[in-house]
């Protein structure tokens, strides 16, 4: 029985610390945004980026994203058994 909860919580760990490695690489990479004037005129400030996020990009995640599969896979392996 312990054992069982030990896999639950390892499988727990490891997709909270995929989420939280993901959250932090976007988080210090900068301001996602600035504000800047739209249109020709200004007529108004927006927080809309100028060209695509790439910090966004599952390439630059990849480490994260093995986590949680890892994680997920260990909850289903102990759900399964």
């Amino acid at each position: 029985m312990h054992s069982s909860m030990v896999l639950v919580w390892i499988g727990a760990l490891l997709i909270v610390a995929g989420i939280v490695l993901a959250a932090s690489r976007v988080l210090w990479k900068g301001r996602l945004s600035d504000p800047h004037r739209m249109g020709p005129a200004g007529t108004g400030a927006t927080l809309e980026p100028r060209e695509r996020a790439r910090a966004l990009h599952p390439r630059h995640h990849w480490p994260s994203i093995i986590l949680v599969a890892l994680g997920i896979v260990v909850l289903l392996a102990e759900a399964a058994v």
